[in-house]
């Protein structure tokens, strides 16, 4: 009963750390469900949703939840999300059929807060679950591969589909990497490609409901909702790739840099 008690407790704080790691990807779920069903006649659903999203993230920084560090990590995260749903709507991918002012070349700003929050919930749960890397492959490998992914999901549309190719290259490349984390007083392990799989679901998860609740609409679906193909989830495994990887090598930069100058702070 004692083994039972212990894993019953390390699930718990497991979860509680987790959900304290996604009060912004929550804050963007709430955003969305609240503006399905309640309409602000001022102002088109796709700015009030950017509005939310700039005011959680003020909060999230102000009360100490976000570092300054942490909101640069954001802020890039944000450019390179909108710079991939220009290019994806403009190909017919996916679309937002709702008017906003906010929109760019059929874009609303608000997007790329979508794929900031992966890089709010990596932030948030490497320092709550003081998490660390075991055999992280050099920056010489980790970068290219990294280019490379980003790349395809613009190049696919033009030349043969690489990501099996860099799904293999993954799981070569990380094949003895691990990522451990901190339970209470006892530190666990878990491989790195596995977490990459367990996040991408997770996101998958939500991009459904996500759509569901109109944030974007896939071409499937302009006749009214359905699934998101399961397909997806290689693209979201290999985004999670690049997401970590921008993370961590800056952690890894950053903890050189605290080394040498022990005044510094950790992302």
């Amino acid at each position: 009963m004692k083994i039972v008690h212990d894993v019953w407790n390390y699930l718990l704080i497991f979860g509680t750390q987790q959900a304290l790691s996604c009060v912004f990807p929550v804050a963007i779920f709430g955003a969305l469900a609240l503006t399905k069903v309640v309409e602000v006649p001022w102002i088109p659903r796709y700015d009030l949703i950017l509005l939310i999203c700039l005011l959680v993230q003020w909060l999230m920084y102000r009360t100490g939840l976000e570092s300054k560090d942490e909101l640069k990590v954001i802020a890039v995260f944000h450019l390179i999300g909108l710079a991939l749903e220009l290019y994806k709507v403009q190909m017919g991918s996916w679309a937002y059929p709702e008017e906003g002012w906010s929109k760019i070349a059929g874009v609303p700003l608000y997007s790329g807060f979508m794929y900031a929050s992966v890089a709010s919930y990596l932030c948030q749960a490497w320092r709550r679950l003081d998490a660390q890397l075991v055999r992280w492959p050099s920056a010489y490998w980790t970068v290219p591969l990294g280019a490379v992914i980003y790349l395809n999901f613009f190049t696919h549309h033009f030349i043969p589909d690489l990501r099996w190719f860099a799904t293999a290259a993954v799981f070569l490349l990380f094949f003895r990497s691990a990522v451990t984390f901190v339970l209470k007083d006892r530190r666990f392990k878990l491989p790195l490609a596995l977490s990459f799989v367990l996040i991408g679901f997770f996101i998958w998860i939500a991009e459904n409901i996500t759509t569901f609740l109109g944030a974007w609409q896939y071409p499937n679906q302009r006749d009214g909702w359905s699934i998101v193909h399961i397909g997806k989830l290689s693209s979201w495994f290999l985004l999670v790739i690049v997401s970590f990887i921008i993370v961590a090598q800056l952690k890894v930069q950053k903890a050189e840099l605290d080394q040498k100058n022990p005044s510094n702070h950790m992302v």
